[in-house]
């Protein structure tokens, strides 16, 4: 027993090893651009790029770097263990910024955890109980789907079905928030009408048309603009929360920004977002041209003809 122990202790460190000069070599070694200019985030000064490479002794051997990484990983740095050194932004430790945001993602891995589990194991009793059927072979499929298919192709092909073939289309509550809307020309006619006109100087004004649309019937205008018909699925805000929430998370991880986060929640479920035009138009004589039908009408137009639709 204590051989076996000790057996697997030695083949642990054999792992954490390969699995740490593997990490090393994908951020620090393979990268064809400078791994300081990588770290220190987009349009780093020079003063910012010299202290991340002083920080991560960059300026070593890779051995030598290697050495050093691994020393913080498994004995700390100035900031205490795990070495997750500091932000370059916030100029602070990484580690309660981490600690701060595990219990989130705790809370976000443990409802992903419910979905799949609902979600299989009725799929995997069902194909035991009918080995090598119909059903086992597409449920295999579906899983070797889910597992394999990247977000980006997820993304478009459930954006096809639901809303070009099911016409389906979800909306943030219960579909009455009501909105303002301007089209795009009649924004800029209004900016230049706001610039030169004397009696707009230092006033702050709303450029839309009149007309209050709710979220749904915008949904359904569009769908109208392109000539098809569809129906408004409500998104709860609890839902919808839980949704922006593993949306930022998975932005995070993929190292890409969003929109979709958890401080667009209150945005997102505000009663209205609307504006008056009435004191634009008084001041400079500026009216919106296009109501929403008419605006989305030309703006889908536009999109066709300039080939993206």
């Amino acid at each position: 027993m204590g051989r076996y122990i000790v057996r697997r202790l030695v083949w642990l460190f054999f792992v954490l090893l390969v699995i740490t000069f593997i990490s090393f070599l994908i951020f620090f070694v393979m990268p064809s651009k400078d791994p300081a200019i990588i770290f220190a985030g987009r349009q780093p000064t020079p003063e910012l790029v010299a202290e991340v490479r002083q920080q991560f002794g960059l300026d070593h051997p890779w051995p030598l770097q290697y050495g050093l990484f691994v020393k913080r990983i498994f004995l700390g740095d100035e900031f205490g263990w795990p070495g997750l050194g500091k932000s370059f932004n916030t100029r602070s430790a990484l580690k309660p910024i981490v600690l701060g945001r595990l219990l989130v993602t705790i809370q976000l891995a443990l409802g992903a955890a419910v979905v799949w589990l609902l979600i299989g194991i009725p799929i995997g009793i069902l194909s035991a109980l009918k080995p090598r059927s119909v059903f086992d072979r597409l449920a295999m499929g579906f899983a070797l789907f889910g597992v394999s298919a990247p977000v980006f192709f997820i993304g478009p092909l459930f954006l096809y079905i639901f809303w070009f073939k099911l016409g389906v289309a979800p909306v943030f509550g219960d579909g009455s928030q009501q909105l303002s809307a301007v089209h795009g020309a009649d924004l800029a006619n209004a900016l230049v009408a706001a610039g030169t006109a004397a009696s707009t100087v230092g006033k702050i004004y709303y450029a839309c048309h009149p007309e209050v649309a709710t979220s749904a019937g915008f949904v359904r205008a569009i769908a109208s603009a392109m000539g098809r018909r569809l129906s408004v699925v409500p998104i709860p805000a609890p839902v919808g929360r839980a949704l922006l929430a593993v949306t930022e998370a998975a932005a995070r991880i993929a190292g890409q920004t969003t929109i979709l986060t958890r401080d667009k929640a209150n945005e997102f479920f505000q009663d209205a977002w609307t504006g008056d035009p009435g004191p634009l138009s008084r001041d400079s004589g500026w009216w919106a041209a296009h109501d929403l039908k008419s605006g989305l009408a030309d703006t889908y137009r536009w999109y066709r003809n300039a080939g993206w639709l």
